[in-house]
């Protein structure tokens, strides 16, 4: 989708439509978590601090995230997406992969589906999308950016390894800023001057990942779309508009955190059992603390008594900027043991409640 969360507050409110405008927060603690095309051409843009897009865009507007409205706009793409293919996997609210080998429609022309699809989310939910086409999640991804927004970029399979020579590393996806400067000093700007070195070069100088930067940039790209990606964990966090120190204060912080959490676990039907309590201090320096309980919960109560143990297992560093709480382990993809899962949740919630 095009600028999802900014286009769903623009569709919502004809007066934020043509401006530029965050979603996230706006203080000197704020972080954009998505920018409208409006104000990108400032150059703002996601997981930028609040204040400093202000300082590039003067006029810009913030407006608070509506997570539930942005999930109910999700799921109304997702079931345009599955009258097409049951092979969708989506990555986020906001993207997904499609297998359109064999279709629905029983069209064989990928490009033309792509079409029909974003035709069809503007003409049903009234948002645009853009989507990239070729034989590999990969190379789909990459081409996805190409004519955004409100557009779409085919790569056949004779184009594929000219696609991918001409582009700068910077783009490959899942080649980040470290490995991209890395790759720099190496003489390596271009997929042309990667596929120059050999499969022994890559792996010596960047690990694991050697081996699959040398396949992808052969156009080879195994990953099957999996219609039933396990969810790995769930989190909520805050960063708040003061340093704090006191644990009392925190303690407050954590409770509305993890009643946010409880939303979104029970909003996506999942339980698990180790949770994780994120401590940004004032320095920037990231600290975790887990623990792994014997049953599996979703329960705002039990997150914030762990989460409580968890902030006085060790005495604080500094004074914090940002706390979160997370649960993984947790309960996807165990089917065989769901009604036992359900049941030890249930057994838990009912132990809080009286």
């Amino acid at each position: 989708m095009d600028a999802f969360y900014a286009s769903v507050e623009q569709m919502d409110d004809p007066e934020l439509r043509g401006k530029p405008l965050a979603v996230g927060g706006g203080g000197k603690r704020g972080v954009v978590s998505a920018a409208s095309y409006e104000a990108r051409v400032f150059g703002v843009r996601s997981a930028m601090p609040g204040f400093t897009a202000r300082k590039l865009c003067p006029d810009l507007i913030f407006v608070r995230p509506r997570y539930d409205r942005y999930q109910e706009i999700s799921s109304q793409i997702r079931k345009i997406f599955f009258e097409y293919t049951d092979l969708v996997e989506p990555l986020s609210l906001d993207e997904a992969y499609l297998d359109v080998t064999e279709n629905k429609k029983g069209n064989p022309s990928a490009t033309l589906i792509a079409q029909e699809i974003r035709q069809h989310i503007l003409d049903e939910v009234g948002l645009t999308a853009s989507a990239g086409i070729s034989i590999n999640k990969f190379i789909a991804k990459i081409a996805s950016d190409y004519n955004k927004p409100n557009g779409q970029k085919t790569v056949n399979p004779e184009e594929v390894i000219e696609f991918l020579e001409d582009l700068d590393v910077k783009k490959f996806y899942g080649v980040g800023k470290v490995t991209r400067a890395k790759m720099y000093e190496m003489g390596i700007y271009t997929g042309k001057d990667l596929k120059s070195k050999s499969e022994e070069f890559l792996t010596q100088h960047f690990g694991k990942s050697g081996g699959h930067y040398y396949r992808i940039v052969r156009g080879i790209h195994l990953s099957e779309v999996k219609p039933n990606r396990e969810r790995k964990s769930l989190a909520a966090e805050r960063t708040f508009s003061e340093n704090i120190s006191s644990e009392i204060y925190m303690l407050e912080r954590l409770e509305n955190i993890a009643e946010e959490l409880q939303k979104r676990l029970k909003r996506s039907k999942v339980s698990g059992r180790t949770v994780t309590l994120k401590i940004k201090y004032s320095d920037f320096t990231l600290q975790t603390r887990s623990k792994t309980l014997p049953y599996f919960v979703n329960d705002a109560t039990i997150l914030l008594e762990t989460s409580r143990e968890l902030l006085y297992q060790e005495k604080m560093k500094n004074s914090v900027r940002l706390l979160g709480i997370s649960l993984s382990n947790l309960n996807t993809g165990k089917k065989n043991d769901q009604k036992k899962e359900k049941e030890e949740v249930e057994i838990i919630q009912l132990r809080f409640d009286f």
